[in-house]
């Protein structure tokens, strides 16, 4: 049997060995799940929601044994592992609720009665990232499973660890074999295999925009379902007439968490240009205050790449660029990077259109709204964003002119697990959570009964 070595990124150094599924492998434990499925999806709404919430408190009682394996598998800082293996708790909750609420509709036809039926899909597949392990793998399964499906999870090669324990504890959680399987190995071999196996009724990626066009095209040969959350170049705008001290105070926490590695990262900041030399100002204190240190550190704010290739790929970025000023970053081995500051004026350079997926930003002077949406949407990608004003119609005006899923006004939050998440245009396709994932997950049947 093949396997992949674990290796931590703040010290370069293995943590373990994970055995690589095979083809074979991964059709033996997809067919068990279509097994699974009648079951599963036969449980009585209230038992499968009293499952769910005995799941959530497993996951509860073992946060900080979660956490401390994403720090060494994944080098996220603690107090964000914490934060990570907490959502999948709290996901799990809240569509704990889902499947008694799984409501169908009585629509008035003549001769008759028209109700509607939300049916599981089956078996889904859920391609998870290697940036955000445990969040995002909830927020595949919790929902599917609240649907009545069964799922089949994929985690990314190079974090493998938590999920295959969050896998576990759903056993022990009382959750019934087949339902919720982890299948660790390559996306050429398992992750393939969800697009091509007719079992498999739906596909969840998360990942680049590249990959997931190809899973797209691959999943329209049995029309399957899809949801693709994908790359982002999202803005962070700031109007001079924004407070100023709090825009560039937060701004380096909305690209450098995570060492940039978000795709919903604030890796491009417009500013409007009669406060663009204050703003950069107090950005440059922000960036530079910054504790880029051991991610186990519980004061650290910002830890490694997860690999020397991903290093090798950010650093490749800053060949040719303005560098206005850096943080600091540990000289230690690992996969270390400071925070980067560069100063954009070309719309067409590569730092400010492609995404970089680390500790980079790009920072531009706009003049006028105008401006300010028109290039915040200037790229190929749509999923989050900020704007910063006291204007508050202004903030209405420019939040519907930009073509993004996820806005925050004076703030940087784009995910909650009670409200919607996607992207527009090529940042993805369908929505996360929110009150209507579980739909997502179900095909809408609609049943009429003739009078006579």
């Amino acid at each position: 049997m093949s396997t992949h070595t674990v290796v931590n990124p703040a010290t370069g150094q293995p943590v373990t060995e994970v055995p690589s599924t095979s083809v074979e492998e991964t059709d033996v434990l997809i067919e068990r799940a279509a097994d699974a499925f009648p079951v599963w999806r036969d449980v009585a709404p209230g038992e499968r929601a009293r499952l769910l919430r005995r799941f959530a408190s497993v996951v509860d009682d073992h946060v900080d044994e979660l956490a401390e394996l994403e720090v060494r598998n994944a080098g996220h800082t603690v107090a964000n592992a914490r934060w990570e293996a907490g959502n999948v708790r709290d996901v799990l909750n809240y569509y704990s609720a889902a499947p008694e609420r799984l409501f169908g509709r009585q629509i008035p036809v003549p001769g008759g009665v028209d109700i509607t039926f939300h049916e599981p899909l089956g078996v889904v597949g859920v391609i998870v990232p290697w940036n955000f392990p445990m969040p995002i793998a909830g927020w595949g399964f919790a929902p599917a499973l609240a649907a009545g499906n069964t799922v089949v999870l994929k985690p990314a090669e190079l974090t493998p660890l938590t999920a295959i324990r969050i896998g576990e504890l759903a056993l022990e959680a009382g959750i019934p074999e087949g339902v919720l399987t982890v299948i660790p190995g390559k996306g050429s071999v398992v992750g393939e295999r969800f697009v091509t196996h007719p079992l498999v009724r739906k596909v969840c990626f998360t990942g680049s925009t590249e990959v997931g066009k190809g899973i797209m095209r691959g999943c329209a040969d049995q029309v399957k379902r899809v949801t693709l959350e994908l790359g982002g170049k999202s803005a962070n705008i700031v109007f001079a007439d924004a407070d100023l001290e709090k825009a560039a105070a937060s701004a380096p926490y909305a690209v450098f968490d995570n060492a940039g590695q978000d795709c919903c990262a604030r890796s491009r900041i417009l500013v409007e240009r009669s406060a663009y030399d204050e703003f950069l100002e107090r950005l440059e204190t922000a960036v530079r205050g910054m504790k880029v240190t051991d991610p186990a550190d519980p004061d650290s704010e910002m830890g490694p790449l997860i690999s020397a290739q991903q290093l090798e790929n950010v650093s490749g970025y800053l060949d040719g660029a303005r560098v206005a000023f850096t943080g600091s970053a540990p000289d230690a081995p690992g996969f270390w990077m400071a925070p980067t500051v560069l100063l954009a004026d070309d719309p067409a350079a590569r730092i400010w259109r492609e995404e970089i997926f680390g500790p980079v930003v790009a920072v531009m002077p706009f003049d006028g709204e105008d401006e300010a949406v028109r290039l915040a949407n200037d790229t190929e990608f749509g999923l989050s964003g900020s704007i910063y004003t006291s204007d508050l119609g202004r903030a209405l005006r420019v939040s519907r002119g930009i073509e993004a899923g996820n806005l925050s006004v004076n703030s940087h939050a784009s995910v909650r697990y009670w409200t919607p998440f996607g992207g527009f245009k090529q940042s993805g396709l369908g929505r996360e959570l929110g009150p209507d994932a579980p739909n997502a997950f179900t095909e809408e049947k609609n049943v009429f009964i003739a009078n006579d």
